[in-house]
């Protein structure tokens, strides 16, 4: 049995007039689809300090906080098929958080991220099921019940 890739990804939520999440698209890559921030858990990383580490390599923000961690997700590579186990952490932004920007990655040369907060709930799935734990923080913000998971 092939041993699952260690993961994290971040749902960032700024309050205004309402709840918002931190969401980013490829620049010249629409074919990713919408995501929230996730990458892999380095060697002798804790699960927190990879969850803010990815958020700063992938959207630039050092302002955002842990505020708890939600589910450990196994779940598949959609591509590869590839074992992996995510777990997905709840994170605040200060309200003073821009509304939008671009962000060139940290070590991934040449790639350009376009971050921006959307309203939640969301109108539209994120890519790779990455919304599906966002009722665990607010049961009005789910976008597919536990139960059909």
């Amino acid at each position: 049995m092939t041993r699952p890739r260690i993961r994290v990804a971040a749902y960032v939520i700024r309050h205004r007039s309402g709840a918002e999440l931190l969401v980013f698209d490829h620049v010249g890559m629409p074919q990713a689809g919408t995501q929230v921030p996730a990458g892999g858990v380095h060697a002798e990383e804790e699960p927190e300090q990879a969850v803010l580490r990815e958020v700063v390599e992938e959207t630039g923000l050092r302002t955002v906080s842990v505020v708890e961690q939600l589910v450990v997700d196994d779940k598949p590579h959609p591509d590869t098929g590839r074992p992996r186990r995510t777990t997905y952490f709840h994170l605040h932004a200060p309200a003073t958080t821009a509304d939008a920007w671009n962000h060139a990655v940290c070590g991934d040369t040449g790639l350009t991220f376009a971050c921006r907060f959307l309203p939640l709930p969301l109108t539209r799935p994120l890519a790779d099921d990455q919304d599906a734990w966002l009722g665990r923080i607010a049961p009005q913000w789910a976008t597919t019940p536990d139960d059909q998971r």
